[in-house]
């Protein structure tokens, strides 16, 4: 059977794809930092336009920009780190309590006929909560222990946002294919900006009300609920399932009951209110498209892939939005609230 040019075209992409995900892997270390700089640039950028517009010098933007980034990396790491140590300390005592309550949980199952099994105690076993936890916060502490490298990618980026447009209209002459560009940019850094914004008030309302029923650590879940609140969905129960656990085991059931109302109040009303308010229809992505880009990219780039991987997608989801050709491709990433309107409507004022 011959192989025809359109064959020999679609093998030759797949083979071109394996080599370029093979690099990636192998240029992780040097890839995630860059990952991170081009994430803060992205956020920070609408300041650094603001703070230009104002009159300001550049060197005194930068320098602001820097020092906040620098000042939340340094309260990050010092979070991080105390953290850690204070599960480590307290660890007997956990794994006494959650014993404890293994051992109710196997007493019940008997009483109702329920075969015993290990994955009940496994379920409750703090080493691999706690370990799980510590072990995701470390690895967050040693690439943002790369600050040097981050802060100086960040500044050339944000030297480069300046005379990118020029070259890509320099590339681009095709008016259409240049509006199409303009629209990407537009919607990344819309979406970006707003979904900071929104996982930033999650962290702070969530570390404000596990503070004020003096639940241990309730900076660290406030923090791991800020960054876990990139993947939608799937994010949101993995940050409230270590404050529930240590809930029950220091205010017991009713307790354990109170923290998880306290995370399905915010993300519920912040989740299905708020953020699709500003953010609008149209952005968001499938429950199997988040499950699987987070396996994918967290494969791909480790934990901080995890972190990022729904950003990267909605990145791709976008620019194949923008497209007529490939739209019906976003579509199917999508959540299935996508809009239907031209590319011209949607990007009103982009």
């Amino acid at each position: 059977m011959k192989t025809t040019n359109e064959q020999r075209v679609t093998l030759g992409g797949l083979a071109f794809l394996v080599i370029i995900l093979a690099g990636v892997k192998i240029a992780t270390p040097i890839i995630v930092p860059f990952l991170l700089s081009l994430f803060l640039v992205i956020i920070t950028k609408p300041f650094y336009d603001a703070l230009h517009a104002k009159g300001m010098p550049t060197w005194l933007v930068f320098t602001i920009i820097l020092g906040v980034i620098l000042l939340f990396n340094l309260l990050l790491v010092l979070i991080i780190t105390g953290s850690v140590n204070s599960i480590s300390n307290n660890m007997d005592f956990y794994n006494e309590k959650l014993q404890l309550y293994g051992n109710q949980i196997s007493e019940l199952s008997k009483k109702l006929g329920i075969k015993n099994d290990e994955s009940l105690k496994n379920l409750l076993n703090p080493k691999k909560i706690m370990g799980f936890v510590s072990g995701t916060l470390s690895s967050f502490s040693d690439i943002l222990s790369n600050i040097i490298l981050i802060l100086l990618t960040v500044v050339f980026i944000f030297i480069e946002t300046k005379i990118l447009p020029g070259k890509i209209k320099a590339i681009i002459r095709n008016k259409e294919n240049m509006h199409y560009f303009n629209v990407i940019n537009h919607q990344i850094n819309q979406y970006m900006m707003i979904h900071t914004y929104v996982s930033l008030a999650t962290g702070i309302i969530i570390g404000g009300l596990l503070a004020a029923i003096h639940l241990e650590l309730a900076v660290l879940w406030g923090l791991l609920a800020f960054l876990l609140n990139y993947i939608p969905n799937i994010g949101s129960l993995i940050a409230a399932i270590p404050p529930i656990i240590l809930a029950l085991v220091q205010f017991g059931v009713g307790g354990a009951l109170g923290v998880t109302a306290i995370f399905l109040g915010v993300n519920f009303i912040i989740g299905n209110y708020i953020e699709p308010k500003l953010l609008g229809r149209g952005l968001g992505l499938s429950v199997l498209v988040v499950f699987l880009s987070l396996i994918f990219w967290g494969w791909l780039l480790g934990p901080v892939g995890m972190f990022l991987s729904i950003p990267i997608t909605l990145v791709f989801k976008i620019i194949l939005g923008v497209s007529p050709n490939t739209r019906w491709i976003a579509v199917l990433l999508g959540d299935g609230n996508e809009e239907t309107k031209e590319i011209g409507e949607v990007t009103e004022g982009a």
